[in-house]
């Protein structure tokens, strides 16, 4: 997969979500104190019900919902789905907690990016998300996991590595305990891999 240059700043983001949207919150949050020098343009769920659609509302963000099931194949689905993304001239896609594969159009390619909660290619692959990863990790007996942010193709967890954070597994672990521990390391690799994409702003190249 060809990476493209580094996106100027601020870039343009689309966030998909399934879910809570806890990292949703924790991007605008990051967004807001100059750690990433980014914009949320545009929210999409897989899921009508999906509180992250909430989150997005309260943070006035623009945004909508696209379920697979409402088209007649993936390739309807995806043009619908990158018809939004472009829309709204997004630079990068990011899938956070984004449960439904997505085949990535040429003109997207290296430019959208999931998060795993495991360290790839370990305890990935469909039907691997959520709490089944964390149960998974406990029943292997590993004593490291951590989180994978990677650039997508059409493959479930698959595609370049970006960056990888890592936490260990501690007896006595729960898959609560674990799940709490490798969000954390979450939050941090998102803003740290969006800094890898995106050129710093203008001024910090400029002398004091």
């Amino acid at each position: 997969m060809t990476r493209i240059p580094p996106v100027p700043a601020p870039a343009r983001l689309a966030v998909l979500l399934s879910g809570t949207g806890r990292s949703l919150q924790n991007l605008a949050a990051a967004i807001r104190s100059g750690e990433v020098p980014a914009e949320i343009s545009f929210v999409l769920s897989s899921r009508p019900d999906a509180y992250g659609l909430e989150r997005a509302r309260k943070l006035g963000l623009p945004h909508a919902v696209l379920n697979r099931r409402d088209f007649a194949d993936s390739a309807a689905f995806r043009e619908a789905v990158f018809s939004r993304i472009r829309e709204f001239r997004c630079d990068l896609v990011l899938l956070m907690g984004y449960l439904q594969l997505l085949p990535i159009p040429e003109d997207y390619h290296g430019r959208v990016l999931n998060i795993h909660p495991a360290l790839l290619p370990a305890f990935g692959g469909k039907g691997m998300y959520g709490d089944r990863v964390h149960r998974a990790v406990l029943d292997s007996g590993v004593e490291e996991t951590g989180c994978t942010i990677h650039f997508c193709d059409d493959q479930y967890d698959h595609g370049p590595i970006l960056l990888q954070r890592r936490c260990p597994v501690l007896p006595g672990d729960t898959v609560e305990t674990l799940a709490a521990r490798v969000f954390e390391e979450e939050t941090r690799a998102w803003p740290q891999a969006l800094r890898l994409l995106i050129s710093p702003p203008a001024s910090s190249h400029q002398s004091s």
